[in-house]
């Protein structure tokens, strides 16, 4: 069937087009078959990256028909002065910075207990990986239902250890609870990530390394900190990586839990460019916060990066 159905399209190439496709190089036809893909990536990002730093000069308003005004680096210094927007920093690091040290601390760790193999390994697994199959939405939305003080488990659940009511306290509308409150829920969603991943680098530790610190005398202690952590650090750095930007960008579920409050404590960046740009109308402004944030994340992940780098070389 495939012969004949190769027959028939040699057969209905024209013979001109068959000898220029014959003429032509391997490089040349990599190129044929990639250049729709370059094509794709150069319209969908590398044609909007360049159209907002275009904009991000300019004092641009998307709900208003009128000649761009140029303004030079006025929007920078505007964002780089505004005190709210590192508020909105500030709140985006504290979120950052704890989410990754708990799904880091607790992945690991439900990583080393899932490697020792016992009974129920699998359903385990399987029961712990759950949480990050359901979309933020319905994440977002589940824990809304469950942090609510007069019906919410959680404040059961903390009430029933402290013995405080179960209404006293409100994870949502606090100031101080509310950036506790989506540090909780990401971790609980992101953690089996964290937790797979420090799996694999577990798994990929060979036995006889094991072995031979066993020969050498070597406790248990001293071969987790020098087996075990080492070997599995550039996976874990990894998962830092992976979580830290995606983090950054968090945008769905805070705005399901919290909408940014109670006032501004829980609005992150992604949540302050958002009211920019699609509330206030402020294009050329969103669009130079934009490239500030991208910059950000850019410069500190390639930095990462060059780090990761040099603990696989060891």
């Amino acid at each position: 069937m495939t012969d004949s159905l190769d027959t028939r399209a040699a057969a209905a190439t024209p013979v001109r087009v068959a000898r220029e496709i014959r003429g032509l190089s391997d490089r040349a036809i990599a190129w044929i078959f990639v250049a729709p893909t370059i094509f794709l990536l150069l319209a969908i990002n590398i044609f909007p990256l360049i159209w907002t730093i275009r904009l991000s000069f300019t004092n641009f308003k998307a709900n208003r028909n009128r000649d761009l005004e140029w303004v030079g680096l006025r929007n920078y210094e505007r964002i780089l002065g505004d005190s709210d927007i590192w508020l909105n920093m500030q709140a985006t690091a504290h979120f950052l910075f704890w989410t990754i040290f708990f799904q880091v601390l607790i992945g690991f760790t439900l990583a080393y207990l899932i490697n020792k193999k016992f009974k129920g390994n699998d359903l385990w697994t399987t029961i712990i990986v759950l949480p990050m199959m359901l979309s933020p939405a319905v994440v977002g939305n589940f824990w809304k239902f469950l942090y609510q003080p007069q019906i919410g488990l959680f404040n059961y659940v903390i009430a029933f250890f402290t013995g405080k009511e179960p209404s006293s306290f409100e994870m949502l509308g606090s100031v101080n609870l509310a950036p506790w409150s989506i540090v909780i829920v990401d971790t609980w969603m992101w953690t089996p990530f964290v937790m797979l991943i420090c799996l694999a680098g577990l798994r990929s530790i060979p036995d006889y390394i094991y072995e031979a610190a066993e020969v050498d005398r070597a406790s248990k202690l001293r071969q987790f900190f020098t087996i075990t952590i080492p070997m599995v650090l550039p996976f874990l750095m990894l998962a830092v990586l992976f979580r830290g930007i995606e983090n950054f960008k968090m945008f769905d579920l805070v705005v399901q839990l919290t909408g940014g409050g109670p006032g501004s404590i829980t609005e992150l960046t992604s949540i302050n460019l958002k009211r920019e740009a699609f509330e206030k109308w402020r294009t050329g402004y969103a669009s130079a916060y934009a490239i500030i944030l991208f910059v950000t994340v850019f410069g500190l992940a390639s930095i990462y990066v060059k780090a990761l780098n040099k603990v696989k070389e060891r």
